[in-house]
């Protein structure tokens, strides 16, 4: 059986944790904050668990991050 390539852009944008989820920094904050609420932008500070139907596809970009 071959190795699995693990995506790049993946890598370099998740984590997973101890327990398996994955983390991601939180979505809409690249740019345009001045159009956004202060309560967002509060909001969207940090770093956000993935819900279960994304978490499976990141995982499946990231083979060997278990």
């Amino acid at each position: 059986m071959p190795k699995l390539k693990t995506k790049s852009g993946a890598k370099k944008r998740f984590k997973m944790t101890g327990s398996g989820h994955v983390k991601a920094g939180a979505q809409g904050k690249r740019h345009g904050m001045i159009k956004r609420t202060t309560k967002f932008i509060r909001s969207a500070r940090g770093t956000m668990v993935l819900s279960d139907s994304d978490a499976k596809i990141v995982k499946k970009y990231m083979p060997y991050a278990r």
